[in-house]
């Protein structure tokens, strides 16, 4: 039975999956490189933690928010992970930093331990390349925020096996979440469609044919979406995207997946979405 999750990588899909994993009572071991970086996602753990029992509103069930917090380890040290049952990765979408991650995690933990590979578009079966344990290594595609979202993205690599993939399934089950499984290909399902839908309408924001709120704008009242393609961007972060379609691109070699010049410039700015106060918006403004 699994019982302690690592988490490698507290960034804003690290802390949102801490955060859902406190709730439905698991010990996570919180793992990022510094104690900055692990300070800022304690903060936004206790805020999202707080919100979430808020939610549920006042019940004898429901969990106390002190108590909660006291089951999370928070290192810089990514040896402490060795104890724990499933180590799930979240870092930075680069081929050179997740390779690093994962030689070292396959020396730390035990040879039965599964890696949860939380990637955008990575291959899931490059990375199990890299490890001693191919038949362990399963792609697990949260969404953010991840204890809002009923739904999972599971991509299986050539070589994962059955009882690999039955456990993370019965693992995303306890979470109350239901897991979509597809098979591994750069960008899988969700990203292989959103990302190209992203950066078109980065293009289109940049031929000018339109403004930020009114490309999303049609496609919340048009289409009914709960968020446009702009806003989307803008709450994944515009590095993350840049990086991802870069992947995208580097994969299929196909020049549908080139990354609009407007994405980069605003990189470039370091205007990268709601992480840094603007992106598409200025998020300093209330949005309507």
């Amino acid at each position: 039975m699994l019982k302690k999750i690592g988490i490698i990588g507290a960034g804003n899909i690290g802390s949102s999956m801490a955060v859902d994993l406190l709730l439905n009572g698991y010990h996570v071991k919180l793992v990022d490189v510094t104690d900055d970086a692990l300070m800022a996602a304690r903060i936004k753990i206790d805020q999202e933690l707080k919100f979430a029992l808020l939610m549920r509103g006042r019940s004898k069930e429901n969990p106390n928010h002190e108590k909660l917090l006291a089951d999370i380890e928070a290192t810089t040290q990514m040896e402490d992970t060795e104890d724990c049952d499933l180590i799930i990765e979240n870092v930075y979408e680069d081929w050179a930093v997740k390779e690093k991650v994962y030689r070292r995690l396959d020396q730390i933990c035990p040879p039965h331990i599964c890696f949860g590979v939380n990637t955008s578009c990575i291959s899931v079966t490059k990375l199990a390349g890299v490890t001693s344990r191919r038949d362990k290594i399963v792609g697990v595609h949260f969404m953010n925020p991840v204890n809002l979202m009923p739904t999972v993205e599971v991509m299986r690599g050539i070589h994962t096996s059955d009882n690999t993939l039955d456990l993370i399934i019965q693992f995303l089950a306890t979470l109350n979440k239901e897991a979509i499984v597809v098979q591994d290909f750069p960008g899988f399902v969700s990203n292989r469609i959103s990302h190209l839908f992203i950066n078109e309408a980065a293009f289109v924001y940049q031929d000018n044919v339109a403004s930020a709120r009114d490309i999303d704008k049609i496609f919340k009242k048009c289409f009914f979406h709960k968020m446009g393609p702009l806003e989307t961007a803008d709450l994944i972060g515009l590095d993350t995207v840049m990086k991802s379609i870069d992947v995208l691109y580097e994969s299929y070699k196909d020049p549908k997946f080139r990354c609009c010049p407007v994405i980069r410039r605003m990189v470039d700015a370091g205007h990268l979405g709601r992480k840094t106060g603007k992106g598409f918006y200025d998020y300093n403004i209330n949005l309507q």
